[in-house]
């Protein structure tokens, strides 16, 4: 069976191709649908456009690979904005996929999927409007949280001075004092792969390559800093970030500050995620061989 499946986030959309047991390839698309969310509770009309066209775009190229199931997952956007309806109704409209919208528990648990399959460890997932970390220990999960702050609404928030943002996460981020420091984790997400081929120097996108990089807590501390007072256009130039070079900053920020408050001193990218933990759920099961 041949599975196009389309994950609709608060920054990017993504399409993932997957076929007897193996992801095909994997593609991507800016649209900050979240923009303006965190102000007004709403998504904004030209958001809402432009990633409708998206998804779209991606059902079309999911027919055009002969897929026998197409489909489509909201996060964090979509679940919160007042207007989330009409979306989910321009969506339908433009290509006649009805948006799957997912909880911030499902979501974490569909990630942890993704990334480690069966197996124990922990994962934080920092998106564009909200960041899930989970963890599993002894077959069972013991933690489980989706907070309501990633990369859009910092930049919406704080703009790209690194002071701000730290206080603006400080403000929305509490971890409860748990310390997971002996928990091996995985970041997936945007920003985590971003980072990843920042560190392995890629100025485009090669999911093979950025696969297993292993970060530092010191490492995505000085990201964070570097990444907030460069210039956007030479981020955009120089890195494989585009259009998400205004929020990637942010973005590393927020892992960073996870990374200290959970007590993990390094962490491994994971390009199995969400996606990989969706065909799973649709097939009746979880991912049995997560690649973190």
């Amino acid at each position: 069976m041949k599975i196009c499946a389309i994950d609709i986030g608060s920054n990017s959309v993504r399409l993932l191709m997957w076929a007897d047991g193996k992801t095909l390839y994997k593609k991507m698309t800016t649209t900050r649908l979240g923009e303006g969310l965190d102000a007004s509770g709403s998504l904004l009309p030209q958001a809402i456009s432009r990633t409708a066209e998206a998804v779209a775009a991606f059902a079309e190229e999911g027919r055009g690979e002969n897929a026998d199931r197409i489909c489509a997952f909201g996060t964090a956007a979509v679940r919160s904005a007042k207007n989330s309806r009409e979306f989910v109704a321009a969506v339908k409209e433009l290509c006649g996929i009805d948006v799957d919208v997912v909880s911030g528990e499902r979501e974490a648990r569909l990630g942890l999927s993704g990334a480690l399959g069966m197996s124990d460890g922990g994962i934080v997932d920092v998106g564009g409007a909200s960041t899930e970390v989970t963890v599993r220990q002894g077959g069972k999960v013991v933690f489980s949280h989706s907070y309501d702050i990633g990369t859009v609404r910092i930049f919406d928030g704080a703009g790209r001075d690194i002071d701000r943002i730290r206080r603006f996460i400080a403000d929305r981020l509490s971890l409860g004092g748990v310390n997971f420091g002996g928990v091996k984790f995985c970041a997936i997400g945007g920003t985590a792969s971003r980072l990843g081929a920042i560190k392995k120097g890629l100025k485009e996108y090669k999911s093979s390559i950025i696969d297993g990089t292993q970060l530092t807590a010191g490492e995505v501390e000085g990201y964070a800093e570097a990444l907030t007072s460069m210039p956007v256009e030479e981020i955009a130039r120089t890195t494989i970030c585009g259009k998400s070079a205004e929020v990637v900053g942010g973005g590393a920020a927020l892992l960073a500050a996870v990374m200290k408050g959970l007590g993990i001193g390094e962490i491994t990218v994971s390009e199995s995620d969400n996606l990989e933990g969706y065909v799973a759920e649709l097939l009746g099961g979880e991912a049995k061989d997560g690649r973190c």
